[in-house]
């Protein structure tokens, strides 16, 4: 039996994975059954052979997403690299979509509307489960806490490893009806503009395709914004200015778009830190963004967040354990990072 907190991408695809063969999964979910949040993002192969592995049909994530071509890095000095990994380009709330109507159909317990407030240990392998409505309960299952950046959980776990801002604003935007452009279509673009230093004060990335609405989204090295008016959804007009003063190269293209876009969604870039963070231990795991969010600019969350969801399915499914999988886990996304900075390093040299 499995308890899983938090119903995004790797709670949800976990708990449909189990439930889908026998096992008994309760998925706990603060939010209604319908709320999406979030804007777009894109997974590369590694993360769709998770989606196939564990049960989710090839054509309804075909159907629900389109293919990028290739991904293109420019930096403000001229220097290019181009690569293609398989990706794919999903709404945020088309993916969800998906995974709901994958979970809906599991046999999983699913409960929505039905925040964690704590989760404690009362004795070895048994938790206690605080609920927002002032209720409680105990279980034997293990506990499986994917409720993201901000997780109770792990605020209760390890109470010093706080979200840490990542240096960046990040802003997302969509056009309001279909926009074509001069650079190649379903190519992802991303256009680094490089300080004095060599390093990126902003990365403005775009991508469309014929017929349809075009998304683009920057990320701006800056202090952080704190007021509470600041973040969510903003009109388009409060940030021009700022957008145009952080892409002085590419000026034309940007213009273009923030002249098409109504509104943006603004966030603090935010990073959840990995190097002091405690051994994974039953009965109670972080997973996903939960254990280890990265800032959405680096384009790698929802496929770390689903090959965490494999991990432990493997584990839970093979005898094995759960635990020492995302200790294996950890020590392979810090991996992928190191390289991920290295090849970034290139581009803006």
């Amino acid at each position: 039996m499995v308890t899983i907190i938090g119903g995004g991408i790797a709670g949800t695809i976990l708990g449909g994975a189990l439930a889908r063969r026998g096992d008994q999964v309760t998925l706990f979910e603060r939010q209604s059954r319908n709320a999406t949040g979030g804007a777009f993002l894109f997974i590369d192969e590694r993360g769709h052979s998770v989606l196939h592995d564990l049960g989710v049909d090839d054509d309804v994530v075909n159907e629900a997403s389109y293919p990028v071509s290739a991904l293109e890095y420019v930096g403000s000095n001229g220097r290019r690299a181009a690569m293609s990994r398989g990706h794919r380009f999903w709404l945020r709330s088309s993916l969800m979509k998906v995974l709901n109507d994958f979970v809906d159909i599991s046999g999983a317990d699913l409960r929505y509307d039905c925040g964690i407030t704590d989760v404690t240990v009362d004795e070895p392998g048994r938790c206690r489960i605080q609920h927002s409505d002032g209720s409680s309960s105990t279980t034997d299952d293990i506990v499986i806490a994917a409720d993201g950046i901000d997780s109770v959980v792990r605020a209760r776990l390890e109470p010093d490893r706080n979200p840490v801002y990542a240096g960046d604003v990040v802003l997302y935007g969509m056009t309001s009806t279909p926009t074509e452009l001069d650079t190649e279509p379903q190519t992802l673009h991303f256009f680094a503009e490089l300080d004095a230093t060599g390093a990126a004060a902003s990365t403005f990335g775009h991508i469309w395709r014929p017929g349809h609405t075009a998304h683009w989204f920057i990320r701006i090295a800056r202090a952080p914004l704190d007021g509470p008016d600041d973040f969510g959804v903003r009109p388009t007009s409060e940030w021009t200015d700022t957008v145009l003063q952080a892409t002085p190269s590419i000026n034309d293209l940007v213009s273009t778009l923030l002249d098409r876009t109504d509104s943006v969604h603004v966030s603090n870039a935010r990073n959840v830190p990995l190097d002091a963070a405690a051994q994974p231990t039953l009965p109670v795991l972080l997973i996903g963004d939960a254990d280890h969010a990265i800032t959405p600019a680096a384009g790698v969350g929802a496929r770390e967040a689903l090959e965490d969801a494999h991990a432990v399915y493997r584990a839970l499914t093979t005898g094995s354990c759960p635990a020492e999988a995302m200790a294996l886990r950890r020590s392979e996304i810090i991996d992928d990072r190191q390289r991920a900075v290295r090849g970034r390093a290139s581009v803006s040299r």
